[in-house]
């Protein structure tokens, strides 16, 4: 027990003291590094159809499989990249009335029990009545109101690599983005799994044709930090049960 009321205040200021280290300087940017290289990376398993043995056309122009008779130019291998076009509009609005009343009234007695009921009355002499033993009241009102109104509007083009191409074609993609401005830094990262049809002939693919998207928008600095709570209110929150 002395133990943690040692080690608890220093696992608290850890993090204080990380953001004491950046007072006066602009959040660092990450490094680029390979997605793959990710702590929580993890290649990604879905559901593949039957292989198919390949088809030769004889005397032909034309290669099964290519959409074009040139070059195509649209990313098709592990390390491609494709630019990712987020355009999110989202606007939802909820309201919510509950109201609970609840009233009851219970009374037990114990009149006839194998002659047990005169023990009672001779330890409490003319102070127990058999027949009420227990009588209880309760009431309780409960009335509570909630309204939730959310409008959200992300509107990015993100540059993201192919870090894995499925058996039947689909690839695997992830991107980040970081933006630096007046000591706020923007992060933003993109993973899903798209398919090779959807890509556009500029290399673009929208944002609703990634399966399995993951999608993040946030960042730290001088803002978020006014409009975060403090550590310690987080921890209340977290633990007080009122």
């Amino acid at each position: 027990m002395t133990r943690l009321r040692l080690v608890l205040p220093l696992l608290l200021a850890l993090p204080a003291c990380e953001r004491l280290s950046e007072i006066g300087r602009a959040p660092a940017l990450a490094p680029v590094t390979s997605p793959t290289a990710a702590p929580g990376y993890q290649p990604v398993s879905m559901p593949m159809p039957a292989p198919q043995a390949p088809t030769h056309g004889g005397n032909s122009l034309w290669r099964p499989g290519s959409r074009t008779f040139l070059r195509d130019q649209r990313a098709a291998s592990v390390g491609d990249l494709i630019t990712v076009l987020v355009s999110i509009q989202d606007t939802a609005q909820l309201q919510n009335t509950t109201e609970r009343e609840r009233e009851g009234t219970d009374t037990m007695g114990l009149p006839r029990l194998l002659g047990l009921e005169s023990s009672l009355t001779r330890l409490l002499p003319n102070t127990i009545d058999p027949s009420a033993l227990v009588q209880t009241n309760g009431a309780q009102t409960t009335s509570g109101v909630g309204t939730m109104r959310r409008t959200e509007t992300v509107t990015l083009r993100l540059a993201a690599t192919v870090t894995q191409t499925l058996p039947n074609g689909n690839l695997v993609v992830s991107g980040r983005q970081q933006v630096r401005v007046n000591h706020e830094l923007r992060d933003l990262t993109v993973t899903g799994v798209i398919r090779p049809q959807d890509i556009a002939s500029d290399n673009t693919v929208k944002h609703d044709r990634l399966a399995e998207a993951r999608i993040a928008y946030g960042g730290r600095g001088t803002l978020s930090d006014v409009q975060a709570p403090r550590y310690g209110q987080q921890i209340l929150d977290t633990i007080l049960p009122f």
